[in-house]
C-alpha cells in the first residue's frame, strides 16, 4: 500500500470533513451523476500541483471552495491532504509517512505543505516529478480524457510518456540547464562587449600612470627612512610620558598619606590648644591690678603711725581703695579662676568686710581698722602671689607641650611641601615631554605623517641621524620635482584595472559555466534519449499483446515522428547565434500507427468512441507494464466500453493492482466488481457530497 488516504474539507461539494482510506488494490468511486464523485479525482490532481482551475472543471480558483446552498452556508477556505506510506523510501525524504496538503482561501492565497512545513509549488512539483507523478500525466486521467493519449499532439504524447517513465525529473533539469545556458551566453556576450570597450581606455591610463612608478619606489624608500628616523624619537617620548604618570601617582599617594598624618597631628594640636588654662588672662590682669592697687594704697596712706586721724581726704582715699580692691576681688571670683586663687580672693573680701565691720562697730576711722588688719592683708597678698607662681609654672608646662605639637604640625607640612615640589617637578618634566611631542607632531604633520604611525614602526634601515636627514631631504626634493600625482587619474586607473580584472574573471567563470552546462545538457540528453528509446521499444512489444487482447487481433505502434530538415533549419535560424544553436533541440513527438482487424484504418480520427477507449487503455497498460506508477487515478475511462470489454478492463486492473494502486471513478458494473473497496458518493438536498464505503472480499 502506497497511497493511504485522502482528506477533504471545503473542497468543491465536500463541505464537511471527508476521509477516504485506500487499503490497496482497486478503490472504485461510484454514484449518480452530479453527486460530486469526480471531485475526488479533481482533489488529487489539485494536490499534485495543478495550477489552472479550468483543468479542475472550474472557471476560477473560488470555484474550488464550497460555494454554499440554501441550506448550507458557503465556506471561506478549502483544504485537502494526501497521505503516503514512505516506509520503502519511494519519496526522497526521511519521513516514513508523507503528507502533502494544500489550502486555498477566497482571497486567492494558495499554500502547499509537506508534513505541515510550508513549501513552494515549484518544490512540490519537483518532489512529485522525482516520484514519476504529476498533475497532467497519464497517472491522472480525468473525466472526458479517456482518449487523452490519442487526442494529444505528438509532442504532448511524448511528454506524457516521459512523465510516466520517470524522465520528467531529467527534463526539468535539462530545461533549467538550457535556460541557464542561454542566460550564461547572454551574460558572456555582454561581458566581452564591456571588456572590449574599456581596454583602449585602460591602455591610455596605464601610460599616464607609468611615469609615477618610480615615484612610488622613492616614496616607499622615504617612508622607510622616516619610519627608522622618527620611530626612535617617538619611542623615547612615548616611554618617557608613560613613566611620569606612575611616579606622579606614587607621589600623590604618599602626599595623601602625609596629609592624613597631618590631619591627625592638627587634631592633637587643637586638643592641646583648647586645654590652655582658662584663667591665664584673668590672673595676669589680677596681678597687674593688685600691684596697681597696692602702690596706690602705699602712696595714699603713708606710714600708719603718722596718719592723722582727722584727715578726711586720706580716710576717703582708703575707703575708695578698699572698695576698689573689693570690687576687683569680686569680679575675679565671678571669672573662671581655679579654686586655689578663688579661696585667697574670698579671704581678701572677707578681710575687707571685717575691716569695714570693725570700723563701723567701734566708730573708728577705716585707717585704724586697716592698720589693725594690714599685716593679715599683706599675708593674704603674699599667698595670692604664691598661687600665681604655681599657676605660672603650670602655664609654662602647657606652653612647652603646645610648642612641641606645633613643631610636629609644621614639620609634617614641610614634608608635604617637599613631596609636592617633587610632584611639580615631574609635572614640569611631563609638560616638557608633551611639548616635545607636540613639536614632533607638527613636524610630522608637515610631511603628512602622524605621530601614531611611528609608535610601532620597525627601524629596519640603520642610518646615522645626519645621513638619514640628508637622504630624506634629497628624496623629498626628487619627489617634489616630479610634481603631484593626479589622484583622479590614479583612482580611475585603479578602478578600470579592477573592472578589467572583474570582467576577465567573469568571462572565465561564464566560459567554464557554459562548458559545464553543455556537458550537463549532453549527459541529460543522452540519458533521456537512451532511456526513452529503450523504453519505447519495450512498450511497443507490450502494446502488441494488449491490442490483440482488446481487439482480438491487429497491431499498433508508437514511433518517433520524422522531423523535416527545413523545419529544423528554420528553428535554428530563429535563434541567430552559434552558441545558442547548441541549446536548441527539435524533439520528435510520438506518432501512433494502428491496424485493426477487418478494418482499413488510415488515421486515429476514424476510430469510434469505443475503439478509441480500447486503444487508449491498451497503450496505458503497455506503458504501466514497463514503468508501473505507484498509483493511477482514472475518471470514467471505461464509459465507452461495452460489458465484454469492460470485463477485460476489470481483469487488467486486477492483474496490475499488485504493483499499482487504482482509484477509479466509474459507472460500470464490471469495473465495480473488480474493485477491492467501493466508495458511494451521494448528495443530499443541502448540496453537500457524502461518502459511504463498502469493502469487498
Amino acid at each position: 500500500m502506497f497511497l493511504q488516504k485522502l482528506e477533504l474539507q471545503g473542497f468543491k461539494s465536500f463541505a464537511n470533513k471527508t476521509v477516504l482510506d485506500f487499503p490497496g488494490g482497486i478503490a472504485a468511486v461510484v454514484g449518480p451523476n452530479g453527486s460530486g464523485k469526480s471531485n475526488i479525482a479533481d482533489a488529487i490532481r489539485w494536490l499534485l500541483g495543478e495550477r489552472e482551475a479550468r483543468n479542475l472543471r472550474g472557471g476560477k480558483n473560488d470555484d474550488l471552495i464550497f460555494a454554499g446552498t440554501e441550506k448550507k452556508a458557503r465556506m471561506g477556505m478549502a483544504t485537502a491532504s494526501l497521505y503516503f506510506d514512505n516506509s520503502s523510501g519511494f519519496f526522497p525524504t526521511e519521513f516514513k509517512e508523507v503528507v502533502i496538503s494544500r489550502r486555498i482561501d477566497r482571497d486567492g492565497d494558495s499554500k502547499f505543505f509537506l508534513n505541515q512545513s510550508e513549501m513552494r509549488m515549484k518544490d512540490i512539483v519537483d518532489f512529485f516529478a522525482k516520484a514519476k507523478l504529476g498533475a497532467r500525466g497519464l497517472n491522472m486521467i480525468g473525466q472526458g480524457e479517456s482518449d487523452l493519449i490519442l487526442k494529444s499532439t505528438p509532442l504532448e504524447r511524448r511528454e506524457l510518456i516521459e512523465e510516466l517513465l520517470g524522465l520528467k525529473e531529467y527534463l526539468l533539469k535539462k530545461n533549467a540547464a538550457s535556460r541557464e545556458l542561454k542566460n550564461t551566453f547572454f551574460n558572456l556576450e555582454k561581458a566581452r562587449a564591456q571588456l572590449g570597450e574599456i581596454e583602449p581606455h585602460l591602455r591610455s591610463l596605464r601610460r599616464q600612470v607609468s611615469r609615477w612608478t618610480k615615484r612610488d619606489s622613492l616614496a616607499e624608500e622615504l617612508r622607510q627612512i622616516e619610519d627608522s628616523y622618527y620611530s626612535g624619537r617617538v619611542r623615547m617620548i612615548t616611554e618617557s610620558l608613560r613613566s611620569f604618570d606612575p611616579e606622579i601617582e606614587k607621589l600623590d599617594k604618599e602626599i595623601d598619606r602625609l596629609k592624613n598624618e597631618q590631619k591627625v597631628l592638627e587634631q592633637e594640636f587643637r586638643k592641646i590648644e583648647v586645654s590652655e588654662p582658662k584663667a591665664k588672662k584673668e590672673l595676669e590682669a589680677l596681678r597687674n591690678k593688685r600691684r596697681e592697687l597696692f602702690n596706690k594704697r602705699m602712696a595714699s596712706s603713708g606710714q600708719p603711725a603718722q596718719r592723722s586721724k582727722a584727715s578726711a581726704p586720706a580716710e576717703n582715699d582708703l575707703k575708695s581703695l578698699l572698695k576698689e580692691i573689693r570690687e576687683l576681688a569680686e569680679a575675679a571670683l565671678s571669672s573662671g579662676l581655679e579654686e586655689d586663687p578663688k579661696a585667697v580672693l574670698k579671704k581678701i573680701v572677707s578681710l575687707i568686710e571685717d575691716i569695714e565691720n570693725a570700723a563701723a562697730a567701734e566708730a573708728m576711722p577705716v585707717a585704724q581698722a586697716v592698720d589693725g588688719k594690714l599685716e593679715e592683708f599683706n599675708r593674704l597678698m603674699d599667698e595670692l602671689d604664691e598661687e600665681e607662681k604655681k599657676h605660672q609654672a603650670e602655664l609654662d608646662s602647657f606652653n612647652k607641650v603646645f610648642r612641641e605639637s606645633l613643631r610636629q604640625v609644621e614639620a609634617k607640612k614641610d614634608e608635604i611641601e617637599e613631596l609636592d615640589d617633587q610632584k611639580q617637578q615631574l609635572i614640569f618634566q611631563k609638560d616638557k615631554a608633551l611639548f616635545q611631542k607636540s613639536e614632533l607632531e607638527n613636524q610630522l604633520r608637515s610631511i603628512s605623517r602622524k605621530f601614531e604611525d611611528f609608535v610601532s614602526a620597525a627601524a629596519d634601515i640603520r642610518l646615522d641621524e645626519r645621513t638619514a636627514e640628508a637622504r630624506m631631504m634629497r628624496l623629498r626634493a626628487e619627489l617634489s620635482s616630479m610634481g603631484d600625482v593626479d589622484e583622479a587619474i590614479v583612482k580611475e586607473a585603479e578602478a578600470t584595472e579592477e573592472r578589467h580584472a572583474f570582467l576577465s574573471n567573469q568571462i572565465a567563470d561564464l566560459e567554464k559555466a557554459s562548458a559545464d552546462l553543455k556537458t550537463l545538457l549532453k549527459d541529460l540528453d543522452f540519458k533521456i534519449r537512451n532511456e526513452f528509446n529503450a523504453a519505447l521499444h519495450k512498450i511497443n512489444g507490450e502494446l502488441q499483446s494488449f491490442v490483440k487482447l482488446m481487439f482480438g487481433g491487429g497491431r499498433a505502434e508508437l514511433k518517433l515522428e520524422r522531423i523535416r530538415e527545413t523545419d529544423a533549419a528554420g528553428t535554428i535560424g530563429e535563434v541567430g547565434s552559434s552558441q545558442a544553436e547548441e541549446t536548441e533541440e527539435i524533439r520528435p513527438g510520438i506518432e501512433i500507427d494502428v491496424v485493426l482487424p477487418k478494418k482499413k484504418i488510415k488515421g486515429l480520427e476514424v476510430l469510434s468512441g469505443g475503439e478509441r477507449s480500447l486503444l487508449s487503455i491498451a497503450i496505458l497498460f503497455a506503458l504501466i507494464s514497463i514503468s508501473p506508477p505507484p498509483f493511477l487515478v482514472l475518471d470514467e475511462v471505461d464509459a465507452a466500453l461495452d460489458e465484454r470489454n469492460a470485463r477485460r478492463f476489470g481483469d487488467l486492473l486486477k492483474n496490475y493492482a499488485k504493483e499499482t494502486q487504482f482509484v477509479i471513478v466509474t459507472h460500470n458494473r464490471a469495473t465495480m466488481e473488480a474493485a477491492d473497496v467501493l466508495y458511494g458518493v451521494t448528495m443530499g438536498d443541502d448540496g453537500v457530497s457524502r461518502v459511504v464505503s463498502l469493502k469487498l472480499s
